[in-house]
């Protein structure tokens, strides 16, 4: 029982971690990255389609990102959904392959950016701090239960703390590489 919540705890934890690392690499550096098109759609023959359906999406450079339609005719469509998506991107259509160059961050923006990180980062950590909970009142009704013994309960809330302080630590160090990967010019 107190093993399954721990395990289940773990898992939980672990999968808000990722989650944070994901949304941390779609916050975009003065760097190309491939996944910052991810959640851009395009509108496939009257259907909205992830771009990556429609598109193949590679790196031409450290500060370029090409994409390149599987359809010559939908490359007006993907040009369009990529301007038009928030993330302030320009492409430019050079013959079959559209190139999208990154632009430079400014000072303004990275502090800017810090904040979306640092709000993500608090939104996880919130997140970890509310799957303890969770596992803290399955443990107390096993107490109240009388499944496990008060010795026992307290050793697992010990264990499911050490696991969220280690997570806690895992969101922080995230954190704080992608701030200085945010400040680097």
């Amino acid at each position: 029982m107190i093993a399954d919540i721990k395990k289940n705890v773990e898992q939980k934890m672990h999968k808000s971690l990722d989650a944070l690392k994901a949304d941390l690499g779609k916050i975009r550096t003065g760097r190309a990255h491939t996944g910052i098109l991810d959640h851009v759609m395009v509108d496939y023959y009257g259907s909205p389609t992830a771009i990556s359906q429609v598109a193949n999406i590679t790196l031409t450079d450290a500060r370029t990102i090409g994409v390149q339609p599987y359809e010559k005719k939908m490359i007006g469509a993907v040009e369009k959904a990529i301007r038009d998506s928030d993330l302030g991107l320009n492409p430019s259509t050079n013959g079959d392959l559209i190139r999208v160059p990154m632009p430079m961050l400014t000072e303004e923006r990275r502090r800017d950016l810090i904040k979306v990180v640092k709000s993500e980062g608090e939104d996880a950590k919130i997140a970890v701090r509310n799957i303890r909970r969770d596992a803290n009142e399955h443990l107390k009704k096993l107490l109240k239960d009388k499944a496990v013994g008060e010795d026992e309960e307290r050793r697992a809330q010990d264990d499911v703390q050490k696991l969220t302080d280690r997570f806690v630590a895992e969101i922080d160090k995230a954190l704080q590489a992608k701030e200085v990967d945010l400040m680097a010019v």
